[in-house]
């Protein structure tokens, strides 16, 4: 509930307070006094957007400051706006951003104004004014469709990446089965091009390599003055005096080691140079490998490790694609399963739907009938959408008679501005016992009515006004007299500047204000004794 503000540089407010009360808080003044001004600055405090042609010529920023409190706690609400742009948002004094400034002031205030009409007269925003009454049954059915739109809605997408997937794997089968099976036929091994090529250098120079073998195991095993005979003869020299010293010792025994050592060199000479055979068929067999595997490498630009890494991805997709059938039966399968569930929750949240419907059709007709709509029927008309929704698959439509004998039509084609307004206090008064809002903001409520439908919009609002903080902006006698607190915004001017003023009134000055409403600047005896029996009538009901 909003109990004070403070305007300061605000269009042409320069400085002004304003204490709000319980109850009907009626704002009155001069046609271009600044009425909306005072609407703007709370709208400005309740976290709308903020221009900067709302500062005041001359002043650096302009401030809003509101008190309010909600379920026991108080809050202090500043909005800044400096000329240069800078828009800056508090909440006790804690600067918070616009989002967070909003959630907070979302269940503190609602204002209605010409807007509104608008968005009553647009059928998309009906089911949303459904959904609000009786929340507590309806919000838990919209949650299960949601759940369940989501679900059907990821189904739906895989299923159809599946089915986009295979379409283009289908294009690409025969290219990818080709290159599989060309690695395949080639089935090269890890490092097998590097082995290739050494066994290919060793065919190649198979009868240099057997020559150089077969010298050199002649010079160092031979049987005649080989380096190994020579060696051995060392050894055997060396012997006969190795246990006269140690260091003849020592010296036997390492020419010992290198005997042996020598001795097993000489055996793999001699066994690699047994080996050594040439065959140009294994040449040619050699040579033919290799160039299969280089062209294999050459045309996919890959190692042979790559390569197989290749292959297996190859086998994986073709794999892929040949379980495609059994994958999207199974999708298939789940997006029924997941159609029917949206189908079922879509159903309920429906019929809880028309059951709150059917209530609020008799207490908006019952509303409208106490704003001197003696004739009117009001229907809430449902029919399927096109598609299902994560918000069900209603089209929710308020009709509306207002006449006798008219037939039925919707409120864009039948209501004049005038009946908007009564039309909009209707919904007003039976959805604001269900959103919990303390506060309810009017701005011209009473447009387009005068007469008798002002004094019953002025009682309407008296009994909203029982169970919330109604504040309202209007230029009727008829509503101002049944406000509990009556304000009066007036407008002043010196050689250079504007000022607006808000100022409380007492009950002479209330009196005086509603005469001037009633009768223009000349108050006399009659229209103050017109708005004392007003404000009288209006105590009376």
């Amino acid at each position: 509930m909003i109990r004070h503000i403070r305007i300061t540089n605000f269009a042409t407010i320069e400085n002004t307070e304003i204490d709000f009360h319980d109850g009907l808080n009626i704002i009155t003044g001069e046609t271009g006094a600044g009425k909306s001004i005072v609407i703007e600055a709370v709208s400005l405090a309740l976290g709308s957007r903020a221009d900067t042609a709302f500062v005041r010529s001359g002043a650096d920023k302009a401030i809003v400051q509101m008190i309010a409190d909600k379920d026991g706690e108080e809050y202090v609400v500043t909005r800044e706006i400096s000329s240069s742009g800078r828009n800056l948002c508090r909440i006790n004094d804690e600067i918070v951003t616009l989002t967070a400034l909003n959630g907070l002031c979302r269940s503190l205030a609602d204002i209605h104004g010409q807007y509104d009409h608008q968005s009553l007269l647009n059928p998309e925003y009906h089911i949303d004014l459904v959904d609000l009454y009786h929340k507590d049954k309806i919000q838990p059915a919209k949650d299960a469709v949601a759940k369940a739109y989501q679900e059907y809605a990821a189904t739906r997408s895989e299923l159809k990446k599946l089915l986009e997937q295979v379409a283009k794997d289908q294009r690409e089968r025969d290219f990818m089965e080709f290159e599989l099976n060309e690695i395949l036929q080639v089935s090269p091994q890890i490092d097998e091009d590097v082995e290739l090529d050494a066994r290919i250098s060793v065919l190649q120079n198979s009868q240099l390599i057997y020559d150089s073998l077969s010298g050199a195991y002649e010079a160092a095993s031979g049987e005649e003055n080989s380096i190994l005979s020579g060696i051995k003869a060392t050894t055997d020299l060396l012997e006969q005096v190795s246990s006269f010293s140690s260091q003849l010792k020592d010296i036997s025994d390492r020419i010992n080691e290198i005997y042996y050592d020598f001795e097993d060199a000489c055996s793999v000479i001699r066994e690699l140079r047994d080996n050594i055979v040439f065959s140009p068929e294994e040449l040619n067999s050699a040579i033919e490998r290799a160039d299969a595997i280089t062209r294999l490498k050459n045309k996919h630009g890959k190692n042979i490790e790559q390569l197989l890494e290749y292959a297996d991805e190859l086998e994986q997709k073709l794999e892929h694609i040949n379980n495609a059938d059994s994958h999207k039966a199974a999708l298939q399968a789940q997006l029924h399963k997941c159609g029917v569930t949206l189908k079922d929750t879509c159903t309920a949240l429906s019929q809880a739907r028309r059951e709150a419907a059917s209530q609020l059709e008799k207490q908006i007709t019952e509303q409208l009938q106490q704003l001197n709509f003696k004739d009117a029927r009001f229907a809430i008309e449902f029919s399927p959408a096109p598609v299902f929704t994560a918000n069900g698959n209603d089209l929710v439509e308020f009709i509306i008679s207002t006449n006798r004998g008219e037939p039925m039509k919707p409120l864009s084609k039948i209501a004049s501005g005038g009946e908007m307004s009564r039309i909009m206090l209707a919904f007003k008064k039976i959805i604001g016992d269900y959103d919990k809002i303390p506060t309810m903001i009017f701005d011209e409520i009473d447009s387009g009515i005068s007469g008798i439908a002002a004094s019953v919009v002025g009682r309407k609002l008296k009994e909203i006004a029982q169970n919330h903080q109604i504040i309202c902006i209007t230029h009727l006698p008829q509503i101002a007299a049944c406000g509990t607190w009556n304000y009066k915004i007036s407008k002043s001017s010196d050689d250079t500047r504007t000022y607006t003023e808000v100022t409380a009134l007492d009950k002479e000055s209330t009196i005086e204000e509603i005469a001037r409403l009633l009768g223009g600047e000349n108050i006399t005896d009659t229209t103050l004794a017109s708005a004392k029996e007003l404000i009288s009538a209006s105590s009376q009901e």
